[in-house]
């Protein structure tokens, strides 16, 4: 009898070992056959997340960012303890010791699967295998994803500390609202850094990776709270807070962003606008899409936000201003059902839901608002975001539409989405009534940037960022008009002319393969022998056209090529006119040229940025300081900064054409719209049928430029210029930057040998002449004139229109359509008339 035990004990114990055996072997076999194609866990330690990019302006402060998906990744030390305790206890109680996967935790959610009949299915995956799972492995729920979770996660506790396994759980993990890791979530739903975080909040946090969706802090409200306050129940259980914490905490409501207890962290930053989505597009271009909006890039743009606010309302002004004197109106296009206007809620909701621009600051902020009621002498109207308990009536009264066509009746009906503003008094902003707005239909673009360092400090792109994100300033192609003169009178100038240099104002025919071509001035007159001071003055188009036939055309088209106004000038004489489109970036930018003494200089709207790990990866100034780091450097001595910049023109010649453009706004086409107590250059442009207008200017440091038209050109009216519209655009930007930068007298270079010339002849004046037709003119050394022979190149001219006395110099004969002489030269210097060879 004791054999038969001994031997079924025997038989027993042998059946477990060989069982144990086989199924170790068997164990084994399967965690050989699938950890022999695992992925590296290496890879983890050159982890890279998709990371929030962010924007910041020269103060230092974030005005925008940009992500695919809303991380900021935080190294695990600086997490705080109760942030780690708290997901700890809600995931993996036994993290720390563990070897990365929990056998126990596993049963016990077996145990409780079979005992609920399969109602409490949880997951009983570490920490460790989520990481796993996240970095490594798809998100399948089978058998062999779990075997191999399992392989990975041992593997990886055997090579990396548990508080960097840790560290890749939390700023990897999705906690919704497009949130990932703890630090973006902290700002999403309390707005605070992880420092400020309550243990409730770090406990909320912590609730959500199961089930981020269904557990929304207003709309799951309830089911919230209660995963919250099991969470803290954990917590208490392993010791991490204590017993009058956990009550205290489980009994606090739960406030967040989405309930309305805390500010969100997007109203701090400003709406998005033209100059960061334009960093966007441009870094992307560079960078790379998913390099920017997943790099966690640190770029320091160069706006001047208070100056950004100017330029905006700059040139919104002049673009409501000239869509009131159409006297049309147009509205949002929008309307509310007439049913939601039932009831005070239901209109707000559907207010609400509309979509119209809601990022205008004119004057004071556009609200949108719905006409409630019309009658003869008011619209009564609900605004969005206002209530009735603020004691201003929610009218607007007849006299608000005196500047519109018809009435109250023919305008508007019930359910119109309109925006309004308040009207206030200049002197203390009280409140006088509502007002009626529209977003114009005409648009424009303003730019001003730095004319030494390319520095962009305002970009506007049209009226409403909102209302249409495509970039006026930067994107739109259209005719410079007048504007694009300076660079044929640059041409000129280093061609020889000279400021005074004599040139036809004449009648002239051109045929071309599409027709007789008649050009003529905006004056439709013609002014005989002028000089060229006066042509770009006055804006002159047949002296221009004279201009460029002389120097040839393809000379004009290398100089705006060179300064980058054009890629590919069309070499045809209409391009000195300004027929050939551009942008108004590229018209700034190499205004800036002229400013700078004849420097290339390339605008920039960031300075600087870098990498996730702080490296400069770009940085505009590529200037050297050489004695910057010298400690042996004398006190009050200045570093020395040495310039690698091209030349682009001569410093001479960029000198005159900047005293000639001083002219067009002390006494030319812009000077009843500039007035600023600084020297000012510029130059007006007004397209064939007034379709564009513009206003391109600088300060001895500051440049700044706008156009306004149609975004589908049509004429703005016969009366419409680039000095009346444009103009006063940029002389109210520049009151406001010439109060911060300053401004002084354009340089001087030291070669310049002043003369005294009559601006309206040409002729040379006595050292000590003065009077209002005196102009000091700036002439290359040996460039002095001689007069003494009269010759007027054999154009046909009333006979009041004044000649004079020249010796030309060098030049060569051309026939004139009268059939006499005249001698005309690239080299013109003065009193040479220069017919450019149309007649």
């Amino acid at each position: 009898m004791l054999r038969f035990i001994f031997s079924f004990f025997g038989g027993i114990f042998t059946l477990l070992t060989l069982g144990t055996i086989m199924g170790a072997l068997t164990l084994g076999g399967i965690f050989y056959m699938y950890g022999r194609d695992l992925p590296s866990y290496e890879t983890l330690s050159q982890y890279t997340p998709k990371t929030i990019s962010r924007i910041y302006s020269i103060e230092g402060k974030i005005i925008d960012e940009f992500a695919v998906e809303r991380r900021l990744f935080t190294p695990a030390e600086e997490i705080p303890d109760i942030v780690k305790q708290a997901f700890i206890s809600a995931e993996d109680k036994n993290f720390y010791t563990h070897g990365g996967f929990d056998p126990m935790g596993m049963v016990s959610a077996a145990i409780d699967a079979v005992a609920s009949r399969g109602e409490d299915v949880r997951g009983a995956s570490t920490i460790t295998q989520q990481v796993m799972k996240n970095f490594l492995l798809d998100g399948s729920r089978s058998a062999e994803r779990k075997i191999k979770e399992i392989i990975l996660a041992t593997r990886i506790e055997g090579a990396m500390p548990k508080e960097r396994i840790l560290e890749l759980y939390l700023n990897e993990i999705f906690l919704g609202q497009n949130s990932y890791g703890v630090t973006a979530a902290a700002l999403t739903y309390f707005n605070k850094p992880l420092t400020a975080l309550t243990p409730g909040e770090a406990a909320y946090l912590a609730s959500l990776p199961k089930s981020p969706s269904n557990r929304h802090p207003v709309r799951d409200r309830e089911t919230a709270v209660f995963w919250r306050n099991n969470t803290l129940r954990l917590m208490y259980r392993n010791g991490y807070i204590d017993e009058a914490t956990f009550e205290a905490e489980r009994a606090a409501p739960l406030l967040s962003v989405q309930g309305g207890d805390y500010p969100s962290f997007r109203e701090s930053l400003p709406p998005r606008d033209y100059f960061t989505d334009e960093i966007r597009r441009q870094l992307s271009q560079n960078f790379g899409e998913e390099e920017f909006f997943s790099g966690g890039l640190s770029i320091r743009a160069t706006v001047d936000p208070d100056l950004q606010i100017t330029a905006a309302q700059s040139l919104q002004r002049a673009l409501e201003e000239y869509d009131r004197s159409t006297s049309i109106w147009r509205g949002t296009g929008k309307t509310i059902p007439e049913q939601a206007l039932a009831s005070e809620e239901t209109w707000r909701v559907a207010l609400r839901a509309t979509d119209i621009p809601r990022d205008i600051t004119l004057e004071n902020p556009w609200y949108p608002a719905v006409v409630l009621e019309v009658a003869e002498n008011e619209l009564r109207i609900g605004i969005e975001g206002i209530t009735e308990t603020e004691a201003q009536p929610f009218v607007v009264p007849r006299r608000d539409i005196e500047w519109m066509r018809g009435d109250f009746f023919e305008n508007f009906t019930p359910g119109d989405v309109v925006h309004v503003r308040r009207m206030t008094q200049d002197s203390d902003g009280a409140f006088i009534r509502w007002t009626l707005r529209q977003v114009p239909e005409v648009q424009g673009g303003f730019m001003a940037m730095d004319v030494n360092t390319g520095r962009v400090i305002a970009m506007q792109g049209g009226f409403s960022y909102e209302n249409s994100v495509f970039n006026r300033a930067t994107q739109a192609q259209r005719q410079p008009g007048s504007s694009f003169k300076p660079f044929v009178y640059a041409a000129a100038l280093d061609s020889g002319y000279s400021p005074a240099t004599i040139v036809v104002d004449a009648p002239i025919t051109i045929n071309t393969p599409q027709g007789v071509w008649t050009p003529k001035n905006a004056s439709n007159q013609f002014y005989g022998p002028t000089p060229l001071r006066t042509g770009i003055e006055r804006s002159r188009n047949l002296m221009t056209i004279r201009l460029a036939q002389e120097i040839g055309i393809d000379t004009v088209g290398r100089y705006a090529e060179k300064f980058g106004v054009y890629q590919n000038m069309n070499r045809v004489l209409a391009a000195s006119l300004g027929s050939d489109e551009t942008t108004l970036f590229k018209m700034v930018a190499a205004y800036a040229m002229f400013a700078n003494g004849g420097e290339r200089v390339e605008p920039t709207l960031v300075d600087r940025v870098q990498d996730r790990y702080g490296n400069t990866v770009y940085r505009h100034d590529q200037r050297i300081c050489e004695n910057c780091n010298d400690p042996t450097l004398a006190a009050g001595q200045a570093p020395r900064i040495t310039s690698n910049r091209d030349r682009v023109m001569n410093e001479i010649t960029a000198y005159q054409l900047t005293s000639m453009m001083k002219g067009v706004v002390d006494r030319g086409t812009a000077s009843s719209a500039i007035n600023l107590p600084v020297p000012i250059a510029g130059k007006t442009g007004t397209t064939n049928d007034a379709k564009d207008v513009w206003f391109v200017g600088f300060s001895s440091n500051i440049v700044a430029g706008c156009y306004i038209g149609y975004d589908t050109p049509r004429t703005l009216g016969r009366s419409a210029s680039g000095g009346g519209i444009c103009g006063p655009v940029f002389n109210r930007f520049m009151s406001e930057a010439i109060d911060r930068y300053g401004g002084g007298r354009f340089k001087v270079p030291a070669d310049c040998q002043f003369i005294n010339i009559d601006r309206f002849s040409g002729a040379r004046l006595p050292d000590a002449a003065s009077g209002d037709n005196v102009i000091g003119e700036c002439f290359r050394p040996g460039e002095e004139p001689l007069f003494g022979i009269t010759f007027d190149g054999g154009f046909a001219m009333a006979a009041d229109l004044p000649l004079f006395d020249e010796v030309p110099r060098q030049g060569r004969q051309v026939t004139t359509s009268t059939g006499q002489s005249a001698t005309v030269g690239p080299k013109a210097t003065f009193g040479t008339l220069s017919s450019g060879g149309l007649y």
